[in-house]
């Protein structure tokens, strides 16, 4: 079976309406497209159709950011209120310690992102930070923030003097030649793109809408999820990170991105966070990737360095289209590299057990439900609805009940529903008590048992 025969089959047993795949195997770029850029429409998906690649966008911001590290710019252990002086958070001592690497790392303590309105601007996403939960010690521990990385912009603002998109274009696109990489919608219109959509409560596909996120103007999350971009382009991305640097930065610098900055436990994102790409070894060899989960479109671009190897997939339907993206993923590291990640193997269910780890847990965005029922454990994910009643853009649908299995450690795996696959683990406090847990790299509070 070759590439384009996987994606078809694969996207039709999914009932994904559309992805395109890209390969990079010993210099050659292997392509395969299916489907259409809208449901009802004839324009087929190619190399050059823009998608939302949300978070994949966190490898453009710290790579900018290491330029300016490389040019004497910004040093990565200095404390973020250098670059950022109005920085204010509920804390004052932990706005003076947190440094740029823990903004790149995830360890600056900062919880996922903010809530509410703001000036859809940088700066009015820095004021807002005020408010926002600090949820671990700066270099604890990792617990990814989109907060984090949309501060990681406003650095590079007040660095370059620039508005963070048009210091971006500067700093990595132009001389890149990444002239499909975009941020603003009115670049996207002028280009091919894919229409995102989500299930409504039949199980219907709807275009989901906005196009990206969060609402249209809001340049606020562009640096921690707001790059669109092409199979093509993110492939050329590939090549630059597996290159000597192309005069932006030496080799040295550009790789050093890959070293493994914090560990991670019974994480599916990786076993380790370098500068801004999750590290994962698999079958004994280093991968280097990240994903992106937008509205009704994901995205994820996975590098083997020692192979000078890349996949990057893309997708418009969600949640479907994230697992399709893992499939794509495994399928591409064993036929081409014959890299095959090995499964964990569960416990027996243990209802005791179960019934203690049972309970909501939250953090700024989410409540997670875990649910005991004597037979097998639950878990199920929705927004918070007091975020869904603060705007009028359409969000994400939540995800029902699916199963999972637990693992030594109080860690455990997901096994059913749109989170297949997902591993997390649970933490308890000093009197053995759970407190909370960690999913998809992501730290939340237990509300209730």
């Amino acid at each position: 079976m070759e590439l384009q025969e996987f994606v078809a089959a694969k996207a039709a047993e999914l009932g994904v309406p559309g992805a395109a795949v890209g390969v990079l195997i010993d210099g050659q770029e292997v392509f395969a497209g299916h489907g259409v850029t809208r449901i009802g429409g004839a324009e087929a998906i190619d190399r050059d159709t823009l998608f939302h690649i949300a978070s994949v966008s966190k490898t453009f911001t710290a790579t900018a950011l290491m330029r300016l590290v490389a040019e004497g710019k910004v040093e990565l252990d200095a404390p973020v209120r250098r670059y950022v002086p109005d920085l204010h958070l509920v804390d004052e001592d932990v706005a003076e310690r947190i440094t740029v690497l823990q903004l790149l790392n995830h360890t600056a303590g900062l919880d996922w992102g903010v809530a509410g309105s703001f000036d859809l601007t940088l700066a009015g996403f820095v004021e807002k930070l005020a408010e926002l939960p600090l949820i671990a010690e700066p270099g604890a521990r990792s617990s990814y923030s989109q907060a984090g990385f949309n501060l990681a912009g406003r650095i590079i603002e007040t660095v370059t003097g620039l508005p963070y998109e048009k210091a971006m274009t500067q700093l990595l696109f132009e001389p890149l030649g990444l002239t499909n990489t975009v941020f603003d919608l009115d670049d996207v219109m002028m280009r091919k793109f894919a229409v995102g959509y989500n299930p409504d409560e039949h199980g219907v596909l709807q275009p989901a809408t906005p196009w990206k996120a969060w609402a249209a103007g809001d340049h606020g999350n562009n640096p921690g999820g707001g790059v669109v971009s092409t199979v093509s382009d993110l492939l050329r991305w590939a090549r630059f990170h597996l290159g000597s640097g192309d005069g932006l930065m030496s080799a040295a610098v550009l790789h050093s991105m890959r070293d493994e900055t914090i560990a991670l436990r019974a994480s599916s994102l990786g076993d380790g966070l370098g500068v801004g790409w999750f590290r994962k070894t698999i079958d004994g060899v280093l991968t280097i990737g990240h994903g992106g989960s937008g509205n009704g479109q994901y995205a994820d671009l996975l590098v083997v360095p020692a192979a000078g190897f890349a996949v990057v997939s893309l997708t418009n339907s969600g949640p479907e289209g994230y697992q399709l993206n893992q499939a794509v993923l495994r399928w591409a590291l064993e036929h081409y590299l014959g890299l095959v990640e090995r499964a964990t193997e569960p416990l027996p269910y243990d209802d005791a057990r179960a019934r203690e780890l049972a309970g909501r847990y939250q953090n700024e965005a989410m409540n997670v439900d875990f649910v005991a029922d004597g037979t097998g454990i639950t878990i199920a994910v929705e927004i918070k609805p007091e975020l869904r009643a603060g705007t009028d853009a359409e969000m994400p649908p939540d995800l029902a009940a699916a199963s999972l299995e637990l693992l030594p450690d109080d860690e455990f795996i997901v096994t059913g529903g749109a989170l297949a696959g997902q591993r997390g683990y649970f933490t308890r406090g000093t009197d053995g008590r759970i407190t909370g847990g960690d999913l998809a790299g992501r730290l939340f509070a237990r509300a209730t048992a």
